[in-house]
């Protein structure tokens, strides 16, 4: 199936490195606190790793080696995964943490069949259809992003402590130690780190608790430093001894409440930070769900992602349908391009007018992912023209081949950030986890003295339809879980064993970035690292799609612009990780090789 050529895409220059903001000590850097600026070991990063007894990749190399550490003791890939994230808390805290939610696929090697956990974040149960709007008009979104209330019920500590009871060999009280470490001993501070936090400064600055935890003396954490949070240290030892009924219905979650409720911003600042309305009834009714994955065939294997309320696995699965029928294999650069591009506009299209919380809406997810729906969208594409965009949705209820009508309505913005890691285990189980606090640094509002950022995560909601003539499936309501465009995935082949599991973060990029990744290993031929790499590109139902450096300063825009494509840069789109099983027991750990300052990718008993 997988032809073994070498293609242009992969040896495209991506371009997307991380910027590095000065990288040098500021002056007056080293009279910040101690617990700041004594050196620590940097451990390197490698993008690909083979060998036996389990695997892991995160964008992270200590995260990543938490997440082995469990293995090696005998855990599973359940319990590396939730190492690996809590690690990710600690490292990556301004993508992911407790203070967040996220989704959860994992591939039971026993039964050989696929289960999932939305974690996902809830509105508070007053909440209403016009959670944003002030006098019938939406609050300007930087007013949310930086507030309480953005704030969503956070959905990560449970999806752990949900996933080790159903899966794990390990309990809470082993598996968060690794992280408990790393927060207490600390983490030496890289380019990415120090970016993140000077994109963030300004805000960061309106909060105290944030200031002092991620601004140390007053100044950007310098690269090569060691970065502690004996805060959050603390809060994983409280978490490892009480549960996380500590966070659901004890001092923890008492502390959030009062955080949501009543921002703590500099009065000097300037900054009015809108409160939330969060109680500890929210955070007691909170569950994250076991419910179905989603599944769909494509080129004999079966893929696996996460049904509603994400719409990942229901727009990676209607897209790859609308593949299906074309050999992606035999074409050329731009014709492979140019159709996973117009399918990408089409399960866009498809998404925004159909998607949203099961709990809420009538999701047509099963005909969302029928070959049908997908057929009578297909012949919409042409091979020497390009659709308009916003495209308006189809009907998977009443599928009409080839139709056009109805209303169109623009693609929401969705923030950009989160993390992904993926793990498996000697057994053969498989995890595909994508946790996420929203945006870069979420809310930008630390709980105060826990050591962790609350998320922005309600901010996905619509503030108000995107057109008033299409229903929109994603206005706020009390207990809903926004739409995702989370895609942790996982493939079958026919004997129900696992290919590949890989997802990214990225916001509504995840689904192009999932979707590239795979028909670039499935149909490209190319190594799961480099079908990473690859340069990208991104169509969300949006009048232009965004094409990282690596395709747009190559000859290949030139080739797609006469056919009728209209391009903006984005200097870097998502960031995957991934596994794949090859034969004997051996592993594959992949990740990337210059985004995101590239990843880490690690396995038990490494092979040359």
């Amino acid at each position: 199936m997988r032809r073994p050529v070498a293609r242009s895409l992969a040896v495209l220059a991506v371009g997307a490195a991380v910027v590095s903001v000065g990288a040098a000590a500021p002056p007056g850097a080293h009279d910040r606190p101690a617990q700041h600026d004594r050196p620590s070991p940097h451990m390197p990063k490698v993008p690909e790793a083979v060998g036996y007894g389990g695997a892991v990749s995160s964008v992270d190399a200590d995260a990543s080696a938490a997440g082995i550490e469990v293995l090696r003791k005998g855990g599973n890939a359940v319990d590396a995964a939730v190492a690996t994230a809590a690690a990710l808390g600690v490292t990556e805290p301004y993508s992911a943490g407790i203070g967040g939610g996220g989704y959860f696929v994992y591939y039971d090697a026993r039964s050989r069949t696929v289960h999932t956990l939305d974690g996902r974040e809830t509105a508070p149960l007053t909440a209403d259809s016009g959670l944003f709007l002030e006098d019938g008009k939406p609050i300007p979104f930087a007013e949310a992003v930086t507030s309480g209330l953005g704030v969503g019920t956070p959905g990560t500590p449970a999806t752990w402590q949900r996933a080790l009871d159903k899966w794990g060999k390990r309990g809470l009280g082993t598996v968060l130690r690794p992280a408990e470490r790393l927060a207490r001993d600390g983490f030496t501070v890289d380019d990415t780190f120090r970016a993140q936090t000077a994109a963030n400064e300004t805000r960061f600055r309106h909060f105290p608790d944030t200031r002092e935890l991620f601004l140390p003396g007053g100044r950007l954490p310098v690269v090569g430093s060691t970065f502690k949070n004996p805060d959050l240290a603390r809060t994983y030892a409280e978490l490892r001894h009480k549960g996380v009924d500590a966070l659901y219905r004890g001092d923890i979650g008492q502390d959030i409440v009062d955080t949501v409720n009543k921002p703590p911003v500099d009065p000097d600042s300037g900054w009015n930070a809108r409160p939330g309305d969060l109680t500890p009834r929210d955070l007691a009714a909170y569950r994250a769900k076991s419910q179905a994955p989603t599944k769909t065939s494509y080129r004999g294997l079966d893929v696996y992602s996460i049904a509603p309320s994400s719409s990942g696995g229901t727009t990676v699965g209607e897209a790859l349908n609308i593949l299906e029928r074309t050999d992606l294999s035999k074409a050329s650069d731009v014709q492979y391009l140019h159709r996973y591009i117009e399918a990408s506009r089409i399960a866009f299209a498809d998404r925004g007018r159909w998607v949203g919380d099961p709990a809420f809406e009538d999701v047509p997810t099963k005909e969302l992912l029928s070959q049908r729906f997908a057929d009578s969208r297909a012949c919409l594409i042409k091979d020497d023209a390009v659709l308009t965009s916003p495209l308006a949705p189809g009907d998977p209820r009443d599928p009409r081949p080839c139709a056009t009508g109805g209303e169109a309505a623009p693609t929401t913005y969705e923030g950009e950030n989160t993390t992904h890691l993926t793990t498996a285990d000697r057994w053969g189980n498989v995890v595909a986890y994508t946790l996420t606090i929203e945006q870069t640094g979420g809310s930008g509002i630390t709980v105060p003295g826990r050591g962790f950022l609350l998320n922005n995560e309600l901010t996905d909601f619509s503030f108000a339809p995107a057109n008033p003539a299409v229903h929109d499936p994603n206005l706020p309501g009390p207990g809903k879980r926004p739409r995702s465009s989370i895609s942790p995935t996982i493939v079958l082949d026919r004997h129900d064993q696992p290919v590949v599991a890989l997802g990214s973060p990225g916001g509504s990029t995840i689904i192009t970035t999932v979707l590239q990744t795979l028909t670039g290993f499935l149909d490209r031929g190319l190594p799961l690292v480099d079908a990473i790499a690859a340069p990208r590109a991104s169509q969300r139902n949006t009048a232009q799609t965004e094409l990282e450096p690596g395709l747009y300063d190559s000859e290949l825009r030139a080739s797609l612009e006469a056919i009728g494509h209209s391009f903006r840069q984005n200097p870097e789109i998502g960031a995957t990780t991934g596994v794949q099983r090859l034969s004997g027991g051996k592993w594959l750990a992949a990740a990337e090789k210059v985004r995101r300052g590239g990843g880490s990718a690690m396995v038990v008993q490494p092979t040359r």
